[in-house]
């Protein structure tokens, strides 16, 4: 018998087997092939926009995914480096060799964890309650709770052109009876997809047509922890090209050849609205005459490159037609056709925000299961799950990130709350706090949790704590040493076009000026810190009143999120209650009035009669 099981060795499935085991519980991980472990069956990439956020904060909670990242990455670099802070974001090319090795390494050092190659078809359920697994030849293994991190295997359809064919990302057996298991149960079922590009012959690509997108010229790293594991001139190139006209007719004349367009009339799965194929791109922005697509290394150890941006159900002679229209692709030679890939999913507000699922005690799901995309999101989610089965183990409260505290929170909360369409891709414009959830501070906001929870050891912390009053001893230091403006310095602000101050001021004045940085400072003066304390006193400064305006937003749903509704609360008892509100509250089952206010549907109105009727019934305050 075991504590925990972990269904799946995605990326979900590999934090969720690394936290359960390095808490000290004894954990099995179930995978249909161990060769897929951490397996990239898209682009190899991890980080991004919001992503590379989310990749730090898994960091800062004793995760691996960016510590993985960090130590097999091609190249490295910041996004959005010339933006305000709130959408910087890291986003390393990743190498589909090296990272799912370094993950399994890492794996096969928890002495708690075991893993096993096998076919999970079934749970083990006694009154509601999941106690363990049913593999496909009929063995059971029983355990305390189980983690489904099924990724896009649950009944998985592979589509190309009019073809349809029942198998996973690279041809493995799809799991083709868990997901009707999980509808007899009582879970809603919801049908998604999603696709991938070709891969090109690196020798094959006339790189002299393209744009050459180098990684950064300073050293990054997503994990807090680790030094720079690579070289700066050793980091791999990326490219960037364009469709064109002849591209965009292509497509255009052969729409109902592919699957999404006519080429399949049973096609159930909504697409993800923010990685569309290039069909859609082409159908629904016709009126843009050309769209950006990156070539990407895959790995240092083969030569395919991957076309960001060009996913496609086309069939494979319409796909060579596709890709020679391409400037520096005339005499490509694909490798692997682009294909879409159908598969179930779980509707999400089917879960608690533990990741713990209302229908069955003890069964937690996490990743594209719930309905998501992105292996961030995945991670994330199979980190959260890992952490709080774990903790209902051990029968304490399980962790819950608020939307004010880690785009962890966001998502989750976006998930349960108010569920999905098409699958959930986390961007900065969904969390309303980002000016708060930087890639900057992740440590500062999130790694006490993560050692409360028994993930970060004390020199972890340690280090954290001299961070902290490292910037509070820089930020005294601003407040106390002034520039004196001589002649010399005022020949340097000249120079840089920068208006020269009148009187002489303190460091805090000069760089809460927007057009002042730390760097332009250090011309006159020695800041007596690292990079890392600088940037983040530099940032307080400069975002001082917007940070504070911030928390003070952050207050007032933190007092919502108080106003508990009770567990037990029949909303068919409420009257006067919009029907449709009735409805999503029912559905949600919100634990906090902040949450009711976020559910699709149900209005202010609603809202008011709501907190009336919990005064009234059992006495709380609106």
């Amino acid at each position: 018998m075991y504590e925990i099981i972990v269904v799946g060795g995605g990326h979900a499935g590999c934090e969720a087997a690394h936290a359960a085991a390095a808490k000290g519980h004894k954990t099995l991980l179930v995978t249909s092939n161990i060769k897929n472990i951490a397996d990239m069956p898209c682009n190899p990439h991890i980080g991004g926009s919001a992503k590379g956020i989310v990749v730090r904060e898994i960091d800062a909670l004793g995760g691996l995914m960016g510590k993985v990242a960090d130590k097999t990455h091609l190249q490295i670099k910041m996004l959005n480096s010339a933006k305000g802070p709130a959408v910087q974001s890291l986003r390393a090319q990743g190498d589909k060799i090296a990272y799912p090795k370094e993950m399994l390494k890492e794996l096969n050092s928890l002495d708690n964890l075991e893993i096993r190659e096998a076919m999970v078809e079934d749970l083990i359920v006694e009154d509601n309650k999941v106690k363990g697994i049913i593999l496909e030849d009929g063995e059971k293994i029983e355990s305390q709770a189980v983690i489904l991190t099924t990724g896009t295997y649950l009944k998985a359809d592979i589509l190309v052109g009019s073809t349809r064919t029942r198998q996973g990302p690279h041809g493995e057996k799809p799991s083709n009876h868990l997901s009707d298991k999980l509808r007899d149960y009582g879970f809603t079922i919801k049908r998604l997809k999603t696709g991938t590009p070709q891969r090109i012959d690196r020798a094959s690509i006339d790189f002299s047509k393209t744009k050459v997108e180098p990684g950064d010229d300073k050293y990054l790293t997503f994990s807090f922890d680790l030094e720079p594991c690579y070289k700066i001139e050793d980091q791999i190139p990326c490219h960037l090209t364009y469709t064109t006209e002849e591209t965009h007719r292509i497509i255009r004349e052969n729409l109902n050849k592919s699957s999404m367009y006519g080429g399949l009339d049973d096609i159930e799965g909504i697409g993800p609205r923010y990685c569309p194929s290039i069909e859609d791109k082409v159908v629904r922005f016709s009126d843009k005459e050309r769209h950006q697509l990156f070539i990407e290394p895959e790995s240092r150890y083969y030569d395919d490159m991957y076309l960001q941006g060009f996913s496609t159900s086309m069939p494979p002679e319409v796909q060579e037609l596709m890709v020679h229209s391409l400037p520096g692709f005339e005499n490509a030679k694909i490798l692997k056709y682009g294909y879409a890939i159908e598969y179930d999913a779980i509707y999400p507000t089917q879960l608690n925000a533990s990741l713990e699922t209302k229908v069955l005690e003890n069964l937690y799901t996490a990743g594209q299961i719930n309905g998501t995309s992105g292996y961030e999101e995945a991670a994330c989610q199979g980190l959260m799950a890992g952490i709080n089965a774990a903790l209902k183990i051990e029968g304490k409260d399980p962790l819950v990130l608020k939307r004010n505290e880690a785009y962890i929170g966001v998502l989750i909360d976006d998930l349960i709350t108010k569920g999905i369409r098409d699958p959930y891709r986390l961007l900065t414009s969904r969390a309303e706090f980002r000016l708060l959830l930087r890639s900057d501070n992740a440590d500062q906001r999130l790694r006490r949790y993560g050692y409360e929870v028994g993930l970060i050891n004390e020199d972890q912390l340690e280090k954290l704590n001299r961070k902290e009053t490292e910037i509070q001893e820089l930020l005294e230091w601003t407040k106390v040493n002034k520039l004196k403006i001589t002649k010399d310095v005022e020949k340097v602000f000249e120079e840089n076009n920068i208006q020269i101050p009148t009187a002489t001021l303190t460091i805090e004045q000069l760089l809460k000026r927007p057009e002042i940085t730390v760097e332009f400072l250090e011309n006159f003066i020695e800041f007596p810190y690292s990079e890392e304390i600088k940037e983040q006193v530099e940032i307080y400064l400069k975002y001082e009143g917007y940070i504070a305006k911030a928390y003070k937003e952050a207050e007032k749903l933190l007092k919502l999120e108080k106003k508990q509704i009770p567990k037990d609360i029949d909303y068919d008892k409420i009257s006067n209650i919009a029907s449709e509100a009735r409805q999503k509250l029912k559905e949600v089952r919100p634990t906090t009035i902040a949450q009711a206010i976020r559910i699709s549907g149900v209005n202010p109105s609603d809202i008011s009669i709501l907190s009336v009727y919990l005064k009234r019934e059992y006495g709380k305050d609106e």
